[in-house]
């Protein structure tokens, strides 16, 4: 592969984790652009469309997967990543059907990532080295049910079918490894 067929796109509004995944695949000779919002993800993807791109599901300023749609219709060749903080089983297949190649959890390594990216149709992957406990699972499904409730604790506690006061200990404390 020379080095115009490895550019590509980082689309995510955690400024910290795109710059430092940024830098980690300009290091694996990828050519890359990055860009905070769907607007900016879209717009970068018209101006120069990528060959691979990392698109987070949740963004600022709207969903990730607008731009997994404006990067296929642009570049039917590209093969999309999608990554989220809030994995599920409907956006992963909406994901896939709107032409992402693949669907990964937070927290992803730029390993992750390369290997997703370079990875041939058909593949399967392997297990992952470290999988997250189940106290870590059911840590980030508490986690994500109080971000969709807006972080209303007594609203949370209400759809996990828990108490209040539970709910606000279970908040308090550090996420488990």
């Amino acid at each position: 592969m020379t080095n115009s067929d490895k550019t590509l796109l980082i689309v995510d509004d955690d400024e910290p984790f795109r710059r430092r995944l940024g830098r980690a695949m300009e290091k694996r000779g990828f050519e890359v652009t990055l860009a905070e919002s769907v607007a900016a993800g879209v717009a970068a993807a018209r101006r120069a469309p990528p060959s691979y791109a990392v698109v987070d599901l949740r963004l600022q300023d709207g969903n990730g997967l607008d731009v997994v749609e404006a990067i296929r219709s642009v570049r039917d060749s590209a093969r999309v990543i999608v990554l989220t903080g809030y994995g599920a089983i409907a956006t992963a297949v909406a994901a896939v059907k709107l032409g992402a190649v693949d669907y990964l959890s937070k927290p992803a390594d730029a390993d992750d990532v390369e290997n997703a990216l370079l990875s041939h149709p058909g593949d399967k992957p392997p297990p992952p080295d470290k999988p997250m406990s189940a106290d870590r699972v059911r840590w980030e499904h508490i986690q994500r049910v109080y971000e969709l409730c807006d972080r209303n604790v007594s609203e949370t506690a209400r759809k996990l079918n828990m108490h209040r006061r539970t709910l606000q200990r279970i908040l308090a404390k550090r996420s488990p490894r």
